[in-house]
This record gives C-alpha cells, structure tokens and sequence, in this order.
C-alpha cells in the first residue's frame, strides 16, 4: 500500500540538503521534509550525547510531521545517534557511514590507498573505528578530520574560491596524492565541495560519496514496506531549520536548486 506521508531527513546543518537532492532525483514523488540544525552546527565538535539529544529533538519533531522514515543525512549524528534512535523509535531510520567498502572495492583486490575526509567526532566514534577495522589490513587508509569545510558552508561562502582552496590545501598538502587512490567524503557538507576537490586532486584519484547507496537503500526498504508515494503524487521538498534567519532560509534555498554551484568555479 503506497503511502504519501512525507519522508523526515535532517542534518546538523545545511550538508544534508545534498541528501535531499539525491533523494528528489531518484524518488521524485516522495514529499521530503527536511530539517537543518544550523543553530547548533557544528556537530562534529560535540560529545555524542550532545548530538543524541539534538537527535532525539529533532526526530521527534519530524514524528510530528508524520514521517515515514527518518534518513540521518549526517555521518557524524548517525555515528553518535543512530543504534538509540533505532531502539527508540518503531520507524526506518536510514544511517550513513563514509563510503569506505566503495572505495576499497574500486581496487578488485588491489591495495588501495584512501583519504577519509570527515568530521572530528565521525572520525573518533566507534562506528568509524569498525568500519576501518575491516579494510585496513588490506589497504591503506588516512582519516582526515576537516572541521572548517562544514563551518564554509554553514556560513554561505562555498563561492569564495580563494577561501576554499586555501583551506582543502590545509588538510591535504601534507599528502602525495599523486599515491591516493581516492577521497571519500564522508560529510555531507562537503558534497557541495565535488568542483573543488577535482581541482585539488590529481585526475586518477576518484572522488567519493555515500549519497547515491543511502538513498537507494531508503529506495528499497520503503518499497519493501509498501510506503512508497503513489507515482501519481507530485513530490516537493520543505526546508526548516532551527536558525530561523532570513540567511539561513535564502542559503538553504540555494543549496537546495543549486547545490552552492553558483559561485564556484569548476
């Protein structure tokens, strides 16, 4: 039985509108309410029970909203937050994790060596500590904590091309990445960084993302559950945010249409 309830996506911030495009591309008759927690970005910096508490606020208002589903479009709150919100709440929740397995994978067996570009707390959390548990007896993997690629986009300066690159250079001199495989962006802010990061990096490093495999896992549970919108519904996406600034509004907007692109330089 399909259902045209909406589906609930929220962020720490504005990276999780990356999220919500991927979602309106691939299921576009799905309503989306996404919520952005610009008011107390960063999460990356925060103790993990600061980040469940933010959580569990925001889910429950989205429960308010009649969600279907919940997507966590945060490597760093699904890092912190997800197994409690699962235990607490009888609904799909869909997590992320840096695309790792992805990265690796593209070797066929071959040693891969890859950067992990994420947030301090993603980077610190067990559930990272696992994931790279996996992998690293067979490759070589950097965790690469990149705190002021959120705090760029939370402040509406992804066009600030000087800024950015200056910044990626910060983090990412210190490697020859000439020897990188590829980087995974294990943030959903810095999906909005993909034009930048091509710049940066040699043209045989592949650049990664989690965000096509989560929504086609959201894709499939619902489908499996018979919650599907009806393919006659017209989708639409609905922005809030706990910043309730005319700024926050006019730049989530922009991310939304755009993806930050206006300003940036391929």
């Amino acid at each position: 039985m399909a259902s045209s309830a909406p589906i609930g996506v929220f962020d720490s911030g504005l990276g999780g509108i990356s999220v919500v495009r991927e979602i309106r591309r691939e299921m576009p008759h799905e309503r989306i309410v996404f919520f952005g927690d610009s008011a107390h970005a960063p999460y990356g910096t925060k103790t993990p029970e600061q980040v469940r508490a933010l959580s569990e606020r925001i889910v429950e208002n989205l429960l308010a909203q009649d969600a279907k589903a919940i997507v966590i479009a945060c490597n760093t709150a699904t890092s912190a937050a997800a197994a409690a919100l699962r235990e607490r709440y009888d609904l799909p929740i869909i997590g992320m994790e840096p695309a790792l397995k992805v990265a690796c994978d593209r070797g066929h067996g071959k040693r891969q060596r890859v950067i992990v570009a994420a947030t301090p707390l993603t980077l610190r959390e067990r559930k990272f500590a696992a994931l790279m548990h996996r992998f690293e007896s067979d490759h070589t993997i950097f965790p690469q904590p990149c705190p002021d690629l959120v705090r760029i986009v939370e402040e509406g300066r992804l066009g600030d091309h000087d800024l950015v690159m200056r910044t990626l250079h910060g983090y990412f001199d210190r490697y020859d990445l000439d020897s990188i495989d590829a980087v995974v962006l294990g943030c959903t802010h810095f999906i909005f960084y993909r034009d930048y990061f091509r710049e940066l990096l040699p043209d045989g490093v592949a650049i990664i993302d989690g965000n096509a495999g989560t929504v086609h896992h959201l894709d499939v549970i619902l489908e499996s559950l018979g919650k599907l919108a009806p393919e006659t519904a017209e989708g639409c996406v609905t922005l809030e945010n706990s910043d309730p600034s005319p700024r926050v509004a006019a730049l989530a907007e922009e991310l939304l249409e755009t993806g930050g692109e206006g300003g940036q330089r391929a």
